[in-house]
């Protein structure tokens, strides 16, 4: 009989996602041998500091040296989990020429630098795999990648950020403020300390640039999508949207029109039969539009311990197959065209708009007016209260270029009637 094969892989960080792929693989040793053909050990962990008391894992398997890892030549993965854009471009980047296999969560790393790095594996004949680094258990990259690869996909557009969608159910649900919101996903654990990068749309933006990047086959960076937060976001701003039969959300929203790539995240209200727009809490979900595919959307968890380090150990499983088979690098980069990216002043949307004016005749008119004159109409118009002189107008628009929108609100703000211009969010 022959031996079996074992293939030896390290740990680029043993934090919450980390320990988390080290206890799958512990979990599922047979399970691992009876799927891919081989064993799987961890050899190594790098961690920054030996000094700290980590628990679940062998204390010999600790270094804080990217070297012990880098120059082992049984080590056939790394298995990067750090996080942010240095050390660990160069951890990786070191990796594949030394002909290493990658798998990474790293969706800041990827929405910079995924190009280079997908270039340089498939230069050493490596696998990089990165599907934990945009939707967590939610496999989105493979099924871009490969299982939608015979379509022509026209439109990428996804809930992808749980600490916002938990936010935004709780005020549409429960009716909380933003801020009262944010303290409560912040005590259930769903937002950090510091949320900026989930509130202001950060977050979901690099993970845009990803998908759009390989639904598109057209290389999308971090840098080149429009980003908004919910921030501004208010509790009357969700009844109102729920008046005219919306949902609001925050989306990353990518798509492919004759002039070029659309890609952007900010908050939209989106129409209640959506399939999007019943995804609560601090679920994902990712909905695709393409000529052969038709309509599909892909839900679950978008983080957390084990949902992401089950598709970190997914995309393990599938190096180990590759690495028995002799077929490492059979997937590379699928951006081989060179696409625009439309500057936001360009695209295209309808508006919903909440104002404050005097309560006088021809208030509605004067500002009907201004909007006509810069290409903007209007869908709908509705007098939602009227109090102390002040009247609050909310406002649907049909399609109109952002462009066009921002001018007619700049001379909007300055007419007599105005007092103020309370929300301007996007319509689906």
């Amino acid at each position: 009989m022959d031996k079996q094969k074992v293939i030896r892989a390290a740990l680029l960080g043993y934090g919450t996602v980390g320990s988390g792929v080290y206890a799958l693989e512990s979990r599922l040793k047979d399970e691992i041998v009876k799927k891919t053909g081989a064993a799987l050990e961890i050899k190594k962990i790098l961690v920054r500091s030996l000094g700290k008391k980590r628990e679940g894992a062998d204390p010999s398997l600790f270094t804080d040296r990217w070297e012990d890892i880098l120059n082992d030549p049984e080590i056939g993965i790394v298995i990067e989990l750090m996080g942010g854009i240095e050390p660990a471009r160069t951890y990786v980047t070191e990796a594949l020429k030394a002909g290493k296999n990658v798998v990474t969560a790293n969706k800041d790393l990827l929405a910079e630098h995924g190009g280079e790095l997908l270039d340089l594996a498939v230069e050493h004949g490596c696998d990089l795999l990165f599907e934990a680094a945009v939707a967590g258990a939610v496999p989105i990259v493979r099924a871009l990648k490969q299982s939608l690869a015979g379509a022509e996909i026209t439109e990428v557009s996804g809930i992808v950020n749980g600490t916002t969608n938990y936010i935004l159910t709780k005020m549409s649900e429960v009716g909380m403020d933003y801020g009262e919101a944010l303290e409560l996903a912040m005590k259930k654990g769903y937002a950090e300390a510091d949320p900026t990068a989930d509130v202001e749309g950060y977050d979901a933006g690099r993970k845009i640039a990803i998908m759009a990047s390989i639904a598109f086959n057209s290389r999308v960076t971090f840098s080149q999508v429009y980003t908004e937060g919910i921030t501004k976001i208010t509790a009357r701003d969700i009844r109102y949207a729920r008046d005219f039969g919306y949902v609001i959300k925050l989306l990353g929203i990518a798509k492919k029109e004759e002039d070029g790539i659309e890609v952007r995240v900010h908050p939209v209200l989106i129409p209640e039969d959506h399939p999007l727009a019943s995804v609560r809490s601090s679920f994902n979900a990712v909905f695709i539009r393409g000529d052969a595919c038709d309509e599909a959307m892909f839900m679950g968890r978008g983080a957390g311990k084990m949902p992401t380090a089950s598709a970190v150990m997914g995309d393990v499983l599938d190096v180990m197959g590759n690495m028995v088979h002799s077929c490492c690098g059979r997937v590379g980069c699928t951006c081989y065209k060179n696409l625009p990216v439309k500057k936001e002043e360009d695209a295209v949307s309808r508006y919903f708009l909440r104002v404050q004016v005097s309560d006088r005749p021809g208030a509605l008119a004067n500002i009907a007016g201004v909007l006509g004159n810069n290409n903007v109409s209007i869908a709908q118009v509705y007098q939602k209260r009227s109090e102390n002189g002040v009247a609050e107008l909310v406002i649907i628009t049909d399609r109109v270029k952002e462009r066009d929108f921002n001018d007619s609100l700049t001379v909007v703000k300055g007419i007599s009637v105005m007092k103020e211009i309370s929300s301007v969010i996007r319509v689906y």
